[in-house]
């Protein structure tokens, strides 16, 4: 509990850096267009998975000397040999059960429209055939390497494009593995690179070429790619260091740029109008923003995407809590009601499936979503957003929905449902997602609106957890 407390505390003050800052709209329209476009879908699938799924650790992080991070004392005894360790499981990682169409099945039913996979975290093993490094699910080292899905993301790929998901290929700046970022000559210790390459240029630039190779490889082997999903925001330039973040990352004086004009410039001249997200990193490679694990206060008015895991943290581990249903739908409307879409991670197991918690969950969310999605596709945020416990959105067309969050337990809707902030315009229709009557309705002397509630869907409201309104008009 106290590894993940430190983990949330740390998330939190990342947040506030990740989002209040200024956003360098692209100056390519036709990119803007489908930055928009990736707007309007709101609900994405995110995976982690890897080798280090077989031992229920977090993700990459254990092998950094950071003081936050965890270890498990009865596997740690040296540092060394819990590397080795590590590293081996890469002999003994065979998800026999991968299945990619069954995940593409439940996503779908539960409304999401785009995926955003590992393609390699930092620890720098590669979930795709690279012809980079042999430290990657497609060697023989590896048993799962015989199976002809072995090429895991091109399978996961291949299968969520065939459904018309867009596909976003997460890609680690970082690789801790790799000899010219880690090199083992020095210790190996924070997340950042280990020598100063002021002083070891041409290894510097070896590393430059391997990044730049590994996402050519990604850019041109592998279908259709529509968002490339950068992490490791240490990875950057150091006078694009903000002096917050400089405490935050443990920042030493070195300057880690790996050329992002050059990688998105060749990105795009494979896959056209690419959206590139090199979180956190402010800039024009920034397409989006990315608070993690947290919904802003306010709602931002620029493209953004919280990224929040399913379970207690990114990867899998049999003893993790999951979100309930409930907080998960009131997770979606509040992150859409804010203008934002929300990426939902899901770390498949080491024998290549999901826990059948995570499907439960999804097929609450998709219970949830084939009565009120209407409200959520497409929508933009309207102030003041969120009034008490009602949230908002908004078409193009002028449809305007309150989204009810329901208290813990509640399951009867009030006799009436009072707004302050809006009032249905006159003439407009009222009426509840779920429900075929339309609802009758007066205004209040402040100026908000007062609807009632039929007795007979009381009782027996049309979906759980959040109650649509919908209002054809309202007054300006």
């Amino acid at each position: 509990m106290r590894i993940w407390l430190v983990l949330l505390l740390l998330s939190i003050s990342v947040i506030t850096l990740a989002y209040n800052k200024e956003y360098h709209k692209p100056k390519d329209e036709a990119l803007n267009k489908k930055i928009g476009q990736w707007q309007d879908y709101k609900f994405g699938l995110m995976m982690h998975w890897g080798p280090y799924s077989q031992w229920g650790v977090m993700e990459s992080w254990t092998l950094c000397s950071e003081e936050w991070i965890g270890r498990d004392l009865a596997r740690f005894e040296n540092y060394p040999d819990y590397v080795e360790d590590y590293e081996n499981l890469q002999r003994t990682f065979n998800p026999f059960d991968f299945n990619p169409q069954k995940w593409v099945d439940a996503a779908k039913d539960a409304g999401m429209k785009y995926v955003v996979f590992t393609t390699k975290h930092h620890d720098g093993f590669c979930m795709f055939d690279t012809k980079t490094t042999d430290y990657k699910i497609t060697d023989w080292k590896c048993p799962y390497s015989k199976d002809l899905k072995a090429d895991v993301t091109k399978a996961i790929f291949d299968a969520f494009r065939a459904e018309d998901f867009w596909i976003g290929a997460y890609f680690s700046k970082p690789d801790w593995h790799n000899e010219d970022y880690w090199w083992s000559f020095y210790p190996k210790g924070p997340r950042h690179v280990n020598y100063d390459p002021k002083k070891h240029p041409e290894k510097w630039e070896n590393f430059k070429k391997f990044t730049y190779d590994q996402i050519k490889e990604l850019m041109t082997n592998y279908g259709k790619i529509d968002i490339l999903w950068l992490d490791g925001a240490w990875v950057r330039p150091r006078e694009k260091t903000p002096d917050e973040f400089k405490d935050w990352a443990i920042t030493k004086d070195y300057n880690q740029d790996i050329d992002m004009p050059k990688l998105a410039e060749m990105a795009r001249s494979h896959q056209p109008n690419l959206i590139v997200v090199d979180r956190w990193v402010e800039g024009d490679y920034e397409n989006y923003l990315t608070p993690e694990n947290k919904v802003p206060e306010e709602a931002l008015l620029v493209p953004w995407e919280a990224c929040v895991p399913m379970a207690a943290g990114w990867s899998y581990n049999r003893r993790h809590e999951y979100k309930t249903t409930e907080e998960l739908i009131q997770l979606l409307v509040n992150v859409v009601s804010k203008g934002g879409n929300l990426l939902l991670n899901i770390g498949p197991s080491p024998e290549g499936d999901w826990d059948p918690i995570a499907y439960e969950r999804l097929e609450g969310m998709a219970k949830w979503m084939k009565v009120n999605s209407e409200g959520i596709y497409k929508s933009k945020p309207i102030a003041p957003y969120k009034e008490n416990n009602i949230c908002m959105t908004q078409l193009a067309n002028g449809n305007t929905y309150f989204f009810y969050n329901c208290a813990e337990g509640e399951t009867k809707m009030p006799a009436k449902i009072v707004m302050k902030s809006h009032c249905p315009a006159k003439n407009a229709k009222v009426s509840l997602l779920g429900y075929t009557k339309a609802l009758d309705w007066s205004k209040t002397q402040d100026g908000g609106c007062e609807i009632l509630i039929p007795k007979d869907v009381r009782n027996n409201p049309p979906s759980d957890f959040v109650w649509t309104l919908k209002v054809t008009k309202i007054e300006e």
